[in-house]
């Protein structure tokens, strides 16, 4: 195969020693040069005209849950433009209801109160009106809350007299009954009852999936678990030899796997120059702040003593931080409050790097609300931030009514966090993100360069970044938190795994980004998806 010669574009490489380019060489999937066209000496090489389009580093979601992602696919979507209301829904789980046999399993996922026209949570009365006896789940869009009915309830043994499971919270009115709605650890108890998918089905919603990633320009990500003791990586395996093309970090969710004396990672899934490998573990460590289970250092608005929820044991942290010591694995910790937050950096500060590689050791996801010292401590000790700019951006309502403006606008502090010299990547946590098509990077890009949600709401001007370090954000740092191996720069030994975008990303009104469209996906030099 000749070498191939891409030149005539736009290259955004995510290198800050040669950020731009117009050309690149390309040889056995690996990138030989890129450059200016004129530096490099003519050749027999096969030629790709790329006729000025813009092109970036394919993008590298560090944080999502392709599994769920996958299987949710097949459910109802109860977020716009399917459902704007719970009358809606309801009118969705009764056309579904009609497909299904009697007892059947009715399951949705994606609801969040401050989308709904209602402008209310969901209730067992609700989904109990329109589900003809059927058992309903359906999973809130942060993944940390479900609402079921009342046939779900009574499968699951959950009555007013069952208590509260450690970290969790099952919802109940006034007189002390249960109103369908299961909070953090409480949304496993009705998890014994859903009958699961078979693993060919597991396998062929991953290849599907892997499929739309590609339209939107993703080459890699990371599975930050599920919330079952399922093993995805020899789902992953399989769903390669069917097709599957981005590479993948797989984390295990320590909950599910801690009590088991015989789990190990072997060493060699913990390769990390295969297209799948096991990064580490990964621990919950409070909730989500539009279900108002992150555990804040401060109360919610309109409260004084409802500060969300702890839901990680100190047994059980210590039990991680001792596996992955001897594993030399990454640890992740979920920490989206304050209080979550200072407890899982005082933690990590305390150890001395285990890693074996360039990996961080120890990484933690969201960050909504980071106290000052321990973003001072996190960048003395490497300690990796992992972001999603697109929770503002998409559940603005729900910010707005549990913060209020002046602490949203405080939440996600990109700017002062990598002034602070923390390193930081973008992703989308999808499918725990209110938006249609939750993996879509271009609303999280738009959301950090121009801090507004999507009816406008400023969302704090000052914390906002340039388009260049968005796209690095997503691209090359976010290839550094889970220890990804050349790809996240276009540069010269890196592997040609790039975007061609419909239109140049970084000259378009801010406001227009997240209309951009990938008109074709390579990896290792090839096209593997073209618009």
């Amino acid at each position: 195969m000749k070498d191939c010669l891409f030149e005539n574009g736009m290259i955004f490489t995510s290198d800050d020693t040669n950020l731009y380019a117009d050309a690149m060489l390309v040889s056995d999937g690996t990138i030989q040069w890129i450059g200016k066209r004129e530096a490099i000496a003519e050749g027999d090489y096969e030629r790709v005209n790329l006729k000025g389009a813009c092109v970036v580093p394919g993008f590298i979601d560090a944080h999502m849950h392709p599994v769920m992602l996958a299987d949710f696919s097949k459910k109802i979507s109860a977020l716009p433009p399917e459902v704007h209301s719970i009358e809606e829904l309801k009118e969705r789980i009764r056309q579904v209801r009609k497909t299904k046999k009697a007892g059947e399993w009715i399951e949705g996922w994606g609801y969040d109160e401050g989308k709904f026209e209602e402008k209310r949570s969901l209730n067992r009365y609700d989904l109990d009106e329109s589900s003809a006896g059927a058992p309903v789940s359906i999973t809130r869009t942060c993944g940390h809350i479900r609402c079921v009915n009342s046939r779900a309830l009574e499968l699951a043994g959950i009555t007013r007299n069952t208590p509260d499971p450690v970290g969790g919270e099952i919802e109940r009115d006034a007189s002390g009954e249960p109103t369908g709605v299961l909070k953090e650890t409480a949304r496993d108890l009705v998890l014994p009852f859903i009958p699961k998918e078979t693993y060919e089905e597991k396998v062929q919603n991953l290849v599907d999936l892997g499929n739309r990633l590609k339209s939107q320009g993703i080459v890699a990500v990371c599975d930050m678990g599920n919330l079952d003791t399922g093993d995805n990586f020899s789902l992953y395996q399989e769903a390669i030899r069917h097709g599957y093309q981005q590479e993948t970090a797989i984390y295990y969710m320590w909950d599910y796997f801690a009590d088991d004396p015989k789990f190990r990672i072997p060493k060699e899934r913990r390769n990390k120059n295969g297209q799948v490998f096991v990064a580490g573990l990964k621990l919950i460590g409070d909730g989500s702040v539009s279900g108002r289970t992150a555990w804040m250092d401060k109360p919610y608005l309109d409260t004084d003593r409802e500060y969300g929820i702890s839901t990680c044991s100190d047994t059980l942290m210590e039990s991680a931080v001792a596996f992955c010591k001897q594993y030399h694995c990454q640890l992740s910790m979920h920490a989206m409050g304050g209080q979550a937050i200072t407890r899982a950096v005082e933690r990590a500060y305390r150890e001395e790097n285990w890693m074996l590689d360039d990996t961080p050791y120890v990484r933690l996801e969201h960050l909504t609300d980071p106290p000052w010292e321990s973003i001072r401590k996190a960048a003395e000790k490497g300690i990796f931030f992992v972001m999603q700019p697109i929770f503002l951006y998409a559940e603005i309502e729900s910010y707005l009514k549990n913060l209020g403006e002046t602490w949203m606008k405080q939440c996600y502090p990109v700017r002062t966090i990598l002034d602070q010299g923390v390193k930081l990547c973008f992703s989308t946590d999808a499918p725990a993100t209110s938006w249609a098509v939750p993996y879509d990077p271009f609303p999280c890009l738009k959301a950090a360069v121009t801090r507004k949600a999507y009816d406008g709401t400023d969302c704090g001007q000052d914390q906002k970044v340039d388009v260049e370090t968005a796209v690095k954000l997503y691209t090359g740092e976010s290839a550094k938190a889970a220890g990804f191996r050349r790809i996240g720069q276009l540069k010269k030994g890196y592997k040609a795994h790039f975007a061609i975008l419909d239109r140049n990303l970084f000259t378009i009104p801010k406001e227009e980004i997240d209309q951009v469209k990938v008109e074709a996906l390579y990896m290792n030099g090839e096209c593997i998806y073209q618009r």
